[in-house]
């Protein structure tokens, strides 16, 4: 096996520069695509909801024709989509002379749907320069003092010219399209020894917005159920936007709070609501419920806590009430509670936390029927697969003295802080490197399995992470894109962090496999 020579470094950086622009027309079109579909009613071929959860075909379509266009595989055969409708390409080196159950496997993942563009509300707010698929139309109608207020973070005005705008330029299509480049470079530098010993296998999921970590929670299962070390990861890397409007671009994540939603339907009797004595109020006892389950977050009751997540924590977020009008008692009240779930946090204890409050026992002792739940997330994919997983997308994070995490900063101290001339405010680039977490979910909380399905002989020469009732391989992020900016009217990216992504994304399994076997 190679040592992974110095000069691959110059040689990565070199390829990242060439193909950043590149990278920036791959962003471009990817954003762009759904632009054909949207405004077309189905009959015409088209799709109102096109790149968004469950609608990301065409766009999928697209990466896997430029994935093989430009070299990133090897062939046909590497490439191509899984049952649930993740787009899934391999690159290695068969002649490395590696056996391949001694590989070192390195997933890469970004997910590739987006939340809606909200595309009338762009051309209002902004001033009609810029379009959520088309991206900047015309410089001289753009509302910039707009745009400084609605955004975390943007680069001083001189440097706009940088800037690619729209729908999920930040959240996070930048990601996958700098995994692409990285694997292409990493084809083009087999010879310098980039892949020896190594799989790479890089993924563009699915379904992620509506259903957090989904498309890893399927790919993870399908990987484990074939019981080969060539396909279980040593590490994962998630392309998720790291970029922070305070603290700078580029961050090396790694952990974060999951989460879960607890269901709570409460059943009453309804009546005229003149006569409520005939009735039982779902709608009251429910609220109790939810006072009371407020009153117990304030006090911390039932809430773990990890000294780099932070505590758990719980909201109300959403309600459905069933009645036959607003003069009656209603029939039925259900509602959901959003709960973060840090590291370490048991689901079952948390909707147990829930199950167990008084006002529930009160409500049943009125007579009311309550039943405390998990839903289920049952929306097909754009390939047709029900997921039916329950709503449960537990928190993670990877130790800070981990190799996994040893060699992220390594890699970065090479590839991202040489071409860091000097620290800029704000979301710039920093050229030392920040070891941190995210703040909203990835992902990354689809990569976690339940211990009792692991098998030991194949998980634990990879140094996999136990944390209460999950495991999962060691897991980090690096992406484009600054969390502030995401979901927002104006989302964009700076195009210069495409590089410095693409050059680590090509560096680091190499190092990594070294630091690794230290």
């Amino acid at each position: 096996m190679s040592s992974a020579p110095d000069h691959l470094e110059d040689k990565v950086l070199q390829l990242a520069d060439r193909y950043r622009p590149l990278a920036v027309e791959l962003l471009k079109e990817a954003v762009r695509l759904p632009a054909d579909y949207v405004d077309s009613s189905p009959d015409e071929g088209g799709d109102p909801d096109c790149g968004l959860s469950n609608h990301e075909g065409p766009r999928l379509e697209y990466l896997q024709h430029k994935i093989l266009e430009l070299g990133a595989v090897a062939g046909p055969e590497d490439v191509g989509f899984d049952d649930f409708g993740n787009l899934r390409w391999t690159v290695s080196n068969p002649d490395d002379g590696v056996p391949a159950a001694e590989k070192t496997v390195v997933f890469l993942d970004g997910h590739t749907d987006t939340v809606k563009a909200l595309r009338p509300r762009w051309h209002e707010a902004i001033g009609g320069g810029i379009d959520p698929y088309l991206g900047l139309t015309d410089a001289e109608r753009i509302d910039r003092e707009f745009l400084r207020r609605e955004l975390g973070y943007l680069p001083p005005d001189e440097d706009w010219q940088h800037l690619v705008w729209g729908r999920g330029s930040a959240d996070q299509l930048g990601g996958v399209v700098c995994q692409i480049v990285a694997t292409k470079i990493l084809r083009e530098l087999v010879a310098d020894g980039a892949l020896d010993g190594i799989v790479v296998a890089s993924y563009a999921t699915v379904a992620e917005e509506d259903n957090d970590g989904g498309g890893p929670m399927f790919f993870m299962r399908e990987s484990l159920e074939r019981k080969d070390p060539s396909r279980i990861p040593d590490v994962v890397i998630l392309t998720e936007g790291t970029g922070c409007a305070v603290e700078g671009a580029l961050g090396i994540y790694r952990g974060q709070r999951g989460r879960m939603q607890i269901e709570v339907e409460v059943t009453g009797k309804s009546c005229h609501g003149s006569m409520p004595w005939e009735g039982r109020n779902p709608l009251e006892y429910g609220a109790a419920i939810i006072a009371e389950a407020a009153e117990r977050h304030a006090a911390g009751t039932g809430f773990g806590s990890d000294p780099f997540l932070g505590p758990g924590s719980r909201t109300a977020s959403f309600a459905v009430l069933d009645t036959p009008s607003d003069c009656a008692v209603p029939e039925r009240f259900t509602f959901r509670l959003d709960r973060r779930l840090t590291a370490g946090e048991d689901p079952a204890a948390a909707l147990e936390d829930v199950e167990s409050q008084p006002a529930v026992a009160r409500a049943r002792e009125a007579g009311l029927q309550v039943e405390v739940r998990v839903p289920v997330y049952d929306q097909p994919t754009w390939k047709g697969w029900r997921p039916d997983n329950p709503q449960i997308y537990p928190g993670w994070s990877t130790p800070e003295d981990h190799p996994a995490i040893a060699a992220a900063e390594e890699t970065y101290r090479r590839i991202v802080t040489p071409q860091v001339t000097s620290d800029g405010a704000g979301g710039a680039q920093r050229s030392a490197p920040r070891v941190s977490r995210w703040i909203f979910s990835t992902d990354g909380v689809g990569v976690p399995v339940p211990v009792e399905v692991l098998s030991p002989e194949l998980h634990g020469a990879k140094r996999w992470i136990t944390t209460g009732t999950f495991a999962h391989p060691a897991m980090f992020g690096i992406g484009p894109g600054i969390e502030q900016n995401t979901h927002k009217i104006g989302e964009c990216v700076d195009s210069r962090d495409l590089a410095p992504v693409i050059a680590f994304l090509a560096r680091f399994p190499s190092l990594f496999r070294v630091r690794s076997s230290e």
